[in-house]
């Protein structure tokens, strides 16, 4: 069977390193999707791409970018895609266009704001197209469960791009949470510089928050680490002042905390708290882009992981100080060959299990429930996550704690 063909939704910084003015100065300078799925192409796991955005007068500079900081960077490395709106056209509703030129069992990545993943995915999944989501993959709870079921009755495949799940300590600590008893305690906190902002300015507050987009990931490694456990009440607090003095709109929160309450399925008398905080509003030369750690507890023992300095720093004199990469989420320094060498990059291995789990489905080697056994990120596997992001949402708008429910199998909000 031939290489699945892909459609790349979004072109911004997580697709291409292209933020509009020029390359991210971020740790993504080079995007991570485009050059990820060229590489695969490289290797033959893939087929034809294509990229699709809103507003097709960018893609000249996103060509040059891609040409000179991937193609002559690694071994010639083939950087062409077909691109949709032509390069004179403005159009919102492209994504339409580009995904009916795919064929059902091809697949499409979404990188886009957060409320347009739904509208978007859902139009894929009723072509017969395979789906992957950046995080989170719904705004809602009900829309996440919509999803559910139209993959279910198209039989494709969808999968939240949760890369944290596949980063080698997180990976080790949720082996090794299984034999450390009952679930009692878990905080976090991940955050990004302030400069971020001006990348998701078009978004950022009126659209979507910080906890969507970074708590995702900590609530979803905290839920894998105890199946056992489930939410039933988060109560959110933000706080106000620095993005919308950065010129994001009015009550834009900097920080956003939710506190979770978990309580266990087959004994209510063993409960467990759940803190997850997240902020783009960390300081500018903060050394790291990311800080990121969390510390989990249970009867029998304890967890920390603290994956913002992993023993890996660099001065430099024009970046004008000392900064702490990592090397292990996107390693971007070329093989012996010349090629790129990142393949073993957690966030490189989250799209290879996609891409290997839409071939095996295709290719009749493997059951969705399979996949959904096997632990990947699928949309049944990422529910609770989806149910408590939207609960922390709701209970900052409403001033309230927000409840948790079991209607059956399906979880909703009261």
């Amino acid at each position: 069977m031939a290489p699945i063909n892909v459609l790349m939704v979004g072109t911004g910084e997580y697709t291409t390193g292209w933020v509009g003015t020029g390359g991210s100065t971020s740790d993504k300078k080079i995007g991570v999707v485009g050059l990820t799925l060229f590489d695969l192409r490289r290797r033959g796991k893939v087929g034809e791409l294509s990229m699709v955005g809103v507003n097709g007068k960018k893609y000249p500079d996103i060509r040059n970018h891609l040409e000179k900081n991937i193609k002559n960077v690694y071994n010639n490395l083939d950087v062409s895609f077909k691109s949709f709106p032509a390069d004179n056209a403005v159009d919102p509703d492209s994504y339409k266009t580009a995904i009916d030129t795919l064929s059902p069992g091809d697949a499409i990545t979404i990188f886009t704001p957060d409320t347009t993943h739904f509208p978007i995915a859902l139009y894929a999944i009723r072509k017969g197209i395979h789906v992957l989501i950046t995080k989170p993959a719904t705004k809602t709870l009900e829309d996440h469960l919509t999803l559910i079921k139209e993959a279910e009755k198209a039989k494709v495949f969808v999968y939240v791009e949760h890369h944290k799940r596949f980063d080698p300590v997180y990976s080790d600590a949720r082996a090794k949470a299984k034999n450390l008893g009952d679930f009692n305690y878990f905080y976090s906190y991940m955050s990004q510089p302030k400069f971020q902002l001006e990348t998701f300015k078009a978004w950022a507050g009126k659209e979507s928050d910080i906890s969507y987009y970074l708590n995702s990931h900590h609530i979803d490694i905290n839920q894998i680490m105890v199946p056992g456990y489930r939410p039933y009440k988060v109560t959110a607090s933000g706080s106000t002042g620095c993005a919308t003095d950065l010129g994001c709109v009015g009550g834009t929160e900097d920080t956003i905390t939710l506190l979770t309450d978990w309580v266990k399925k087959d004994d209510p008398s063993k409960t467990a708290t759940g803190v997850y905080t997240a902020s783009w509003t960390a300081p500018q030369k903060a050394g790291v882009h990311s800080n990121q750690y969390f510390h989990y507890m249970a009867s029998k023992g304890e967890i920390r992981a603290n994956q913002s300095k992993r023993g890996y720093d660099v001065t430099d004199d024009d970046l004008g100080g000392l900064s702490w990469y990592n090397p292990f989420y996107m390693g971007y320094a070329p093989d012996e060959e010349g090629n790129f060498g990142g393949q073993s990059g957690y966030g490189y291995i989250s799209f290879e299990k996609f891409i290997d789990a839409c071939t095996a489905l295709n290719e009749g080697r493997i059951t969705f429930a399979e996949l959904d056994r096997r632990g990947l990120p699928t949309l049944k596997n990422t529910v609770v996550t989806a149910a408590i992001l939207h609960a922390g949402r709701v209970s900052l708008d409403e001033k309230r704690s927000v409840g948790i429910e079991v209607a059956g199998e399906v979880l909703k909000l009261v």
